[in-house]
Order: C-alpha cells, then sequence, then structure tokens
C-alpha cells in the first residue's frame, strides 16, 4: 500500500472533502432560487445612512444593507443588482411587492406582516440630533408645544413618536438629505431616527450634536418577500457566520456605523 503522502487521488479526495467543508458555503439550488429568482440579487438600498448605503472618502459606496447583500449574492454564486430608493418605506414596499430580493432594516412587527426577517443582525440606539446652539439639552426639553421632531416619511419614527409625544410636532421629511435643508430653513428643531443616520448627519452639520440616551432600540433584520421562508434557515446560518468570523465587525467599521450593539442570538 502506499504511503498517503504520494497517493495523489487520496489527497486530492481529501482537498475537495475540506474544501467542501470549511470553504465554499453548503447552499442549495432551491434556495438561490428563491433568494434571487431573477439571476441575481436585487438588494434595497438607500442613500445617507450607514445600515443601508453611505459612500467613503474614495466615494465608494459602503453600508449594512449594501456589503451584506454584496457578500450573500456571492456566497449564493449570483451577481448583485442594486436598487436604490430615497427612505426604507419605499424598499419594504418593492420587497412586499417581489420588486426587490433582500435589504436590511428595522424588524418591527408591522414590518414583519409584509416581509419575512432573519434572526437579527445587530441592534442600534434611537436618538434626537439637534443643531448648533440649539436650547434642547436632553431628552426631557423636547416634548413642549412649538418644538418641531422631524422624521422621515414611512419611517418607524413616524409612527412610533406621537405615542411618546403630545406636545410637539412631529413632522414628515422625504429623506435625510431634505431633513438637513429643513433644520436650514427651521422646518424642525430636531431629528429622530437611528443614532448611525444621526452621525452621518451630524457630520454634514457643524455644532450639532446627539443628545444623551436614546427613545428605543432598532433591532436590524434582513428582510426578504414573504413566500420565501424555506430560504430562511440558509439566511440565518449566514448572519451567525459574519457574526462569528468578525466580517459584520469590519462591514460597519468601513460604513462608519456608530450607535450599534450586537444582538441577542435567537
Amino acid at each position: 500500500m502506499k504511503p498517503f503522502s504520494r497517493c495523489r487521488p487520496c489527497t486530492a479526495l481529501f482537498l475537495i472533502a475540506v474544501i467542501s467543508l470549511f470553504g465554499t458555503p453548503v447552499r442549495a439550488d432551491g434556495e438561490v432560487k428563491l433568494l434571487a429568482p431573477s439571476g441575481a440579487l436585487r438588494v434595497g438600498v438607500y442613500p445617507g445612512s450607514p445600515t443601508s448605503m453611505v459612500s467613503d472618502a474614495a466615494g465608494k459606496p459602503h453600508g449594512l444593507s449594501y456589503d451584506l447583500g454584496a457578500e450573500l449574492a456571492k456566497q449564493l454564486g449570483v451577481g448583485v443588482d442594486y436598487v436604490r430608493f430615497q427612505r426604507v418605506a419605499d424598499i419594504v414596499s418593492a420587497i412586499h411587492d417581489g420588486k426587490v430580493d433582500f435589504t436590511v432594516t428595522n424588524a418591527t412587527p408591522a414590518r414583519a406582516s409584509e416581509v419575512s426577517f432573519s434572526q437579527p443582525v445587530l441592534a442600534i440606539e434611537l436618538g434626537f440630533l439637534v443643531p448648533a446652539k440649539s436650547p434642547i439639552g436632553k431628552i426631557e426639553d423636547i416634548d413642549k408645544p412649538g418644538v418641531k421632531i422631524g422624521v422621515t416619511k414611512g419611517s418607524t419614527s413616524e409612527r412610533t413618536l406621537p405615542t411618546k409625544f403630545k406636545n410637539a410636532t412631529i413632522v414628515p421629511a422625504e429623506s435625510v438629505k431634505a431633513a438637513i435643508g429643513m433644520f436650514g430653513r427651521g422646518e424642525i428643531d430636531l431629528y429622530a431616527t437611528n443614532k448611525p443616520t444621526l452621525f452621518e448627519m451630524s457630520d454634514q452639520m457643524p455644532g450639532a450634536r446627539i443628545l444623551d440616551g436614546n427613545w428605543g432600540l432598532e433591532h436590524m433584520a434582513i428582510a426578504i418577500p414573504r413566500g420565501r421562508e424555506d430560504a430562511l434557515p440558509l439566511l440565518n446560518r449566514f448572519v451567525a457566520d459574519e457574526q462569528s468570523s468578525g466580517a459584520l465587525d469590519t462591514i460597519q467599521q468601513q460604513a462608519g456605523l456608530r450607535g450599534a450593539i450586537k444582538a441577542k442570538r435567537e
């Protein structure tokens, strides 16, 4: 019998076995067709938030949805097709209609009635941004007549904050970019959304600051169209692998995502 080191067929078979176990992730063709029925993974993104898509100093896009979508497409062996929107509510609607295959967003009960979610990817704090020289110094100063709280139209903030503040006025903005202009025109006094987005906004508003504390957490998860739940075990393995390997940490760093905490494992 030849020594193992000289048995080339045996060595080749061994290497193939190792690669199949620890290299390219195992996937089923049926799950690939469920997740990317067009032959490419259609990833919904919107600009201005590191949870979705922002550009670095060199103009290269990064973000939780942007980079996780690219990584999943790579592991599925399909191309990635980015579909851009102005706000996350439009992406959720597009996923509900089957026009988009993937995004990462806050897994609220309301959205769970429209799309299906993976296990949580990470959690992020919700907060408030005030401009330079604002008289609002703490969250307790907000709920007063005449105070105008900006929120993104169709967002969790728009649905939630009216129940928290009875005296302040909620003012919807078409997008994060539009909200920055609204500050300059005095149309809003502060802005409410997740802290990663608020940090991005504050970078463009000299002297702006984020109030201490938070008014809740967003539990970010992968959203896919309803009816594709057979692919959720694959997605949950993907999320767990991205968390445990450190790949998720790298994505957060590249996107400049601040204000995130680790998601609790389900």
